[in-house]
């Protein structure tokens, strides 16, 4: 049985898990992964329009996966720590296992169906 602390630790998790589904909250992520940037730093090296990043960069500030910090007018952006670059690398590495085992498995079969017509 769970107990109360464990299921809030849980949907905190899920939360969490949910904020990092968009592909381009994790391309975020892997540019603050240097260092901090501003919103205009990001657009630049991201290649996508401002209010989309600044609003993908709203979600992860409220969920404090992201802090900031002001420079005069300018806004900087930073991961709230190491182990949001860990976990994400953790994901990554997974799939990619997954995608070599499964390349590994088409190549086989197609190896197969070559030989079968042969």
């Amino acid at each position: 049985m769970t107990d109360e602390y464990s299921l809030e630790l849980f949907t905190l998790q899920a939360d969490i898990c949910k904020t990092l589904a968009d592909p381009t909250r994790l391309m975020i992520l892997h540019a603050l992964r240097d260092g901090e940037r501003s919103v205009g730093e990001l657009v630049k090296r991201l290649e996508l329009p401002q209010s989309n990043v600044s609003r993908h960069l709203a979600v992860l500030r409220e969920r404090a996966i992201v802090l900031t910090r002001r420079e005069g007018t300018t806004i900087y952006y930073r991961l709230a720590g190491v182990e949001i670059a860990q976990a994400c690398d953790l994901v990554r590495k997974v799939l990619e296992g997954n995608l070599v085992r499964s390349r590994a498995l088409a190549d086989s079969l197609s190896s197969l169906r070559e030989a079968r017509k042969q």
